[in-house]
């Protein structure tokens, strides 16, 4: 990999971003009235968790670029 990109333009970085967020997401603690909508909200920050890993994985694997850290 010789060239160099923004650090915005990598999908390695964005679903990095999304996997931080989402881990995090446990600690707004969210009151839900039904056990059932409980168990969803759960089940969906698990699964999207996981996708954005899998997303940062590929991405990186697919990378052709450097991450530049110039245009901060």
């Amino acid at each position: 990999m010789t060239k160099e990109k923004a650090w915005y333009l990598s999908k390695t970085i964005w679903a990095s971003i999304a996997t931080i967020l989402l881990s995090c997401s446990g600690f707004f603690n969210v009151s839900l009235d039904h056990a059932t909508q409980a168990d969803l909200a759960q089940t969906v920050t698990q699964f999207l968790t996981a996708l954005s890993g899998i997303v940062a994985f590929f991405g990186r694997l697919d990378a052709t670029a450097l991450i530049s850290r110039k245009e901060l």
